[in-house]
């Protein structure tokens, strides 16, 4: 509170009867009268303090006190600031590829979901791509699968190894001989047969296969009959027919036969051939570092028989693993392409603009339309550096718009800024306020925000007036709180100076929350009031006796680390501000301070 000095009238007779007259010492004073005046005042300054009794009051002053009783209230301390509304997400959507608009079936205004398809372009040339990427791949798969296989050696048929023709550890060359598979639990036996009779013959029909020498006689069955004839020794035509006979162990290829068909004998005999042998050579040069089957043992069709390594080797199969992944890369890129011929919202929201339709011709990067997220709206406000440390995530705001008329909406503080922007001496940081309920808001519209700092429920109050700077109060001497007066300040007549904490202060009334009680009568001057909000409280929020408190770490600008009011600093020129001047020290005198008191 800063106290207002009150200076007196000037008494027109003392006047003149203290002129002294001219001439002399007049003439000399008159002379010199611009160093003499702050000589006599400073001695007579002197000269009243030390003649003045101790504790005697000052002189009286015409100034009117207001009496008031504390009353419960709530207070409430805010801090405010402008902004722009602004959806919770905006969106432009943007043709990825170049191509002719199909299908684009939805209008500004409308509200869309996530995923939902906005357009359709032409994709016919990005469709002939992938299938050529689909070959590309299909063939660099075949290759590798070739290439891999190279370092194994397979049973073409299901049947014996024969014979192994190297040993582990051995270098071969691509193409050498490495084993020899045979399937002899069946014979063939390729017989002629006359033409005329042979064409009756059929695939699965029996035969009677006699063995030369032994004439021991074996069933066999038809599984070939040439469709031609052909012309044998002596002018016969005949016609070949493949016979197949179960090999219990005995037969070989050293063995020959006849056979008999529907009564119909071969024209002569022959050897029996196994039904499957096969050779089999390395596809690789490398060094044998496996061999899976020993000689003499079964093996199935595909059956790894050995194992190639080699430096040589390894790179070939790491070439044809490198194109692989290349042409599945290229592929991917492709299906990936054709994605981007079917546009989908990417958010959930409304079309705000729309600036294509069927039938455009799109090139890579056209403008499609733009989507506004209006679950919620935000808006952004600059708080100077001395108030933003009042400020913390989930702080309620009060936020009111220019275009909507006797409406308040709830808002709620999502972020303050650490990086503040400095401009013409002064620093201030971004805070983003989030408005959940919105209606008849729109992105766009101007809108104030205040923001609850501090708040004080069911608080014991007294006027902004009534606070002396210093923290004291003027309570009549017959109120309660009067016993605890502090007999250091001299108060008006039938008043005492009572210490008070105070807490929450707004722009008219200040908690008070020890000191006080309702039963009290308080005195202030109504035209002393400061400018300046007075606060009392911590970091902390605010100690209130009797009611219940929400608040933060106040407004930096007013209050020290500890809850203490700050007061002001010197001025650039080393002088104290006038505030300060007026402002009476514990323990001292108000009048000796220069501030009005009354008897």
């Amino acid at each position: 509170m800063i106290w207002n000095k009150s200076k007196q009238p000037a008494d027109p007779q003392q006047d003149a009867a203290a002129a002294p007259k001219k001439g002399g010492a007049a003439a000399f004073a008159q002379k010199n009268w611009k160093w003499l005046v702050p000589v006599a005042i400073v001695v007579l300054a002197g000269g009243w303090w030390l003649l003045k009794p101790k504790g005697a009051k000052p002189a009286n002053v015409d100034t009117s006190y207001t009496e008031a009783v504390p009353e419960t209230r709530d207070v409430s301390n805010t801090l405010s600031g402008t902004g722009t509304l602004k959806p919770a997400n905006t969106y432009s959507v943007k043709s990825l590829v170049p191509g002719k608009v199909l299908t684009g079936g939805f209008e500004e205004g409308d509200i869309v979901e996530e995923g939902t398809v906005l357009y359709t372009v032409d994709s016919s040339d990005a469709t002939t791509k992938v299938e050529q990427a689909a070959i590309t791949l299909q063939q660099a798969q075949r290759s590798y699968d070739k290439t891999a296989d190279h370092q194994y050696v397979r049973a073409e048929v299901a049947g014996v190894v024969s014979s192994l023709k190297v040993n582990k550890g051995d270098e071969v060359k691509s193409g050498q001989e490495v084993a020899v598979v045979r399937d002899s639990s069946k014979m063939n036996l390729v017989l002629e047969f006359p033409a005329a009779d042979a064409a009756n013959f059929s695939v699965g029909q029996t035969a009677q296969v006699t063995l030369d020498g032994t004439f021991e006689v074996l069933p066999g069955t038809i599984t070939a009959v040439t469709g031609t004839d052909a012309l044998s020794t002596g002018n016969l035509l005949t016609r070949t027919v493949t016979l197949s006979v179960s090999n219990a162990g005995g037969l070989t290829t050293a063995q020959a036969a006849t056979a008999t068909i529907n009564g119909v004998s071969s024209i002569a005999a022959a050897n029996f051939q196994y039904q499957a042998e096969r050779t089999l050579t390395a596809l690789a040069s490398g060094t044998v570092t496996a061999i899976n089957v020993r000689e003499g043992g079964s093996v199935n069709k595909d059956d790894i028989i050995l194992t190639l390594s080699g430096e040589e080797l390894t790179e070939s199969i790491q070439s044809a693993s490198e194109t692989l992944r290349g042409a599945e890369l290229s592929m991917q890129n492709m299906q990936d392409a054709m994605d981007n011929y079917t546009i989908t919202s990417p958010i959930s929201g409304t079309i705000i603009e729309k600036n294509a339709k069927v039938g455009d011709a799109l090139s890579t990067g056209s403008d499609l339309c733009t989507i506004y997220d209006l679950s919620y709206l935000e808006m952004t406000i600059n708080v100077d550096e001395l108030q933003v440390s009042s400020l913390k995530v989930g702080q309620s705001v009060q936020v009111t718009a220019d275009a909507v008329k006797d409406k308040t909406y709830e808002g709620l503080v999502t972020r303050v800024s650490m990086k503040g922007d400095t401009s013409g001496g002064t620093t201030t940081y971004p805070v983003t306020v989030r408005i959940d309920e919105t209606d008849g808001l729109r992105p766009g519209m101007n809108a104030n925000a205040e923001i609850v700092v501090a708040q004080a429920k069911n608080a014991l109050t007294v006027p902004n007036a009534a606070i002396v700077r210093g923290g004291y109060v003027l309570v009549r001497q017959d109120s309660p709180s009067a016993v605890n007066a502090d007999a250091s300040m001299s108060a008006p007549e039938g008043y005492v100076y009572v210490k008070v904490k105070t807490g929450v202060s707004d722009d008219n009334y200040t908690q008070v929350t020890s000191g006080l009680s309702e039963s009290d009568t308080i005195a202030y001057d109504p035209s002393s009031v400061s400018s300046d909000s007075y606060y009392d409280y911590g970091s902390g929020g605010y100690d209130d006796m009797d009611g219940e408190v929400i608040g933060g770490a106040g407004n930096a600008a007013d209050l020290t680390e500890g809850g203490e009011e700050t007061l002001p600093e010197e001025t650039e020129n080393g002088e104290a501000p006038a505030a300060d001047a007026e402002e009476p020290a514990e323990g001292i005198d108000p009048a000796e301070a220069g501030a009005v008191v009354v008897d």
